[in-house]
């Protein structure tokens, strides 16, 4: 007598019950299965609560900062098309070394920019857009590094005594020039008030020998150097042709001095204040934009960069639902931020901009 069970009294051999467990298994690994997220240009991701937020912020009541009570006319639907053409995030990383290298911080010699554009040919990246990411990677070699300077203060202090220029240490070491002099400042028990009153007017506050390696260190640091007026001139000029740039489209918006102004003059200081506050249901490769930041950087893909970013997009999304940042040079492939799209400038007439930064160009080799 066979001493295998009859299956139709609802038994089952081991083989069966090796076949339901499976499909068990099966459909155990769909329910885990993520919902495939929503994904606008550039492959970034789409935060539908912001995207709801921004198509009706102009029904909410009371309605949000720096919207006008009766817009005449209403709102209209503004569609934009935007070319993007992001760099691959494995070109970024190629390039960090090549961009890179320590001690190095200040402006780059022709022949240095020479030897970069050499390096980089053939590779998905222009060469504005690999100095802009040498210069977020200095920004966050300086944000990292400054914790191990601070311990390492009074050491760079006892070898400036002894002799050795910041730049020297500078090198040795690899911390920006000027976070340098200002550590070994500290490193005298000078307070912060202090050491920024006298890099405010260096000329009365320092002696000759720390006026002489002040204005050395400036000269040879782009990240942490005091005076920032070129970089802040050029900025605003970015912004002044990206209004230009919607303006032609037919787009009304909000300008960021217009709402600094009003803030300051309801709430006593700025809040929240992006370049560009959409006036329109303005539609950008799809995708609903409330407002605009611009950034006249490369977008690195940075833990740093992307950190400091996401926080302001988040006030942003919070009172308007969702925007986007524009990047003077373009941004990386790997760069994600929630609650914006990310574009570049590549539609945009950077003529303005252009002559201004050749202008600058001209006369510091003249000044060389």
């Amino acid at each position: 007598m066979s001493t295998e069970q009859n299956p139709k009294k609802g038994s089952s051999t081991p083989k069966s019950d090796s076949k339901k467990t499976s499909k068990k298994v099966a459909r155990g690994r769909k329910a885990k299965r993520k919902k495939p997220e929503q994904r606008g240009s550039g492959g970034s991701e789409i935060d539908l609560e912001a995207v709801e937020r921004a198509n009706q912020r102009f029904d909410i009541k009371p309605l949000p900062m720096g919207l006008p009570d009766n817009l005449e006319p209403a709102p209209k639907k503004v569609q934009i098309k935007w070319k993007l053409t992001p760099v691959p995030t494995k070109v970024e990383r190629s390039v960090h070394d090549i961009v890179c290298r320590p001690g190095e911080f200040g402006f780059l010699d022709d022949e240095r920019v020479d030897e970069i554009a050499e390096l980089i040919k053939g590779k998905q990246i222009s060469l504005e857009q690999a100095l802009s990411l040498r210069a977020a990677l200095n920004q966050e070699k300086a944000v990292f590094s400054h914790g191990r300077l601070q311990r390492r203060a009074r050491e760079m202090q006892r070898k400036y005594k002894a002799g050795e220029g910041v730049l020297s240490l500078s090198k040795r070491y690899d911390f920006p020039p000027v976070n340098l002099f200002r550590a070994i400042l500290s490193a005298r028990n000078w307070s912060k008030n202090r050491i920024k009153e006298a890099l405010k007017e260096p000329e009365k506050k320092l002696n000759k020998r720390d006026l002489e390696q002040f204005r050395k260190a400036e000269a040879e640091d782009r990240v942490t150097h005091v005076n920032q007026s070129e970089a802040h001139h050029a900025a605003d000029l970015f912004e002044t042709v990206l209004c230009d740039h919607f303006t032609a489209n037919g787009v009304r918006y909000r300008t960021q001095n217009e709402l600094l102004k009003e803030q300051v003059a309801a709430e006593g200081r700025p809040v929240r204040t992006p370049d560009l506050l959409m006036l329109d249901h303005v539609e950008i490769n799809g995708v609903p934009v409330a407002w605009i930041d611009a950034k006249h950087f490369y977008g690195a893909n940075s833990s740093w960069q992307r950190r400091k970013t996401q926080k302001q997009v988040n006030r942003y999304v919070e009172e308007w639902g969702h925007g986007a940042i524009i990047y003077r040079h373009g941004f990386c492939a790997g760069l994600k931020l929630k609650g914006a799209i990310l574009l570049d400038a590549s539609p945009i007439d950077l003529s303005k901009l252009i002559k201004h930064n050749q202008r600058l160009k001209d006369e510091r080799t003249t000044e060389g």
